[in-house]
């Protein structure tokens, strides 16, 4: 199949109609709200009131908030290992990699000090997952981030499996500044302007709010329960 092709597409939306009832609509138009008051939310905040929003929220879903400028990333990522006793990494092959200058650690630093370092790599299919279950903590970085709930939105690729912030002990989510956003709704926003102008999205968009919790049980909430029991947010200035 091309790539952007879709198959079989008239013929199951005409079923789907005739199940329904009634005609297909092919002429929908999105309506015109007349009142938005998501929009309203925090519009006029700046980047570093963001920050403080964030910061604020982070307490709330028992995350780890951390700031640092560019330069001082690698001393803070290294005090979070020792604090989470890390022997084992596992993280996204990501250009951003060398422009927050962390893949000579990667590569060279943090395996000659000992530690298993697994950089994803789709030729090794399983071995990726195996790696991020076996690993200590999983480092990925934000494509957007929701201040208002504490959210990091992560795009996948092949070269960023999903699971390098679901299946290790803990996480680490490096935060560009810049990807600051108030909300879901200016998010959701620029997804769908990529998809408008006809750009390829990820396959997976995973929304992730500190580290697994659940309150099933009489609304008490349990944190830690089935992925990482420990996250770390790192808002970094940008290089």
């Amino acid at each position: 199949m091309a790539q952007g092709q879709i198959i079989g597409r008239e013929p199951f939306l005409n079923q789907l109609a005739a199940k329904l009832g009634r005609e297909r609509k092919k002429d929908v138009q999105k309506p015109v709200w007349k009142h938005a008051p998501q929009y309203d939310v925090l519009k006029d905040a700046t980047q570093d009131q963001l920050v403080e929003v964030l910061k604020k929220h982070c307490e709330v879903i028992h995350t780890q908030f951390i700031e640092t400028k560019a330069e001082g990333l690698l001393q803070v990522i290294e005090e979070v290992f020792t604090q989470y006793e890390v022997n084992r990494v596992v993280t996204w092959n990501d250009p951003r990699h060398e422009e927050f200058t962390l893949l000579n650690h990667l590569q060279t630093k943090w395996p000659a000090e000992g530690k298993a370092v697994h950089i994803w790599d789709p030729s090794l299919m399983e071995k990726n997952i195996e790696a991020a279950e076996k690993a200590d903590v999983g480092i990925t970085y934000s494509d957007i981030t929701l201040a208002e709930s504490g959210t990091v939105v992560l795009f996948s690729s092949e070269n960023k499996g999903r699971t390098v912030s679901l299946l290790p002990k803990t996480y680490i989510a490096i935060i560009p500044k810049s990807t600051l956003v108030p909300r879901m709704t200016q998010a959701t926003a620029m997804i769908q302007k990529q998809v408008e102008e006809g750009k390829n999205i990820a396959s997976c968009i995973d929304f992730i709010t500190g580290p697994s919790n659940s309150a099933d049980i009489e609304l008490n909430l349990i944190v830690g329960v089935h992925g990482p029991i420990k996250a770390t947010y790192i808002v970094v200035e940008d290089k």
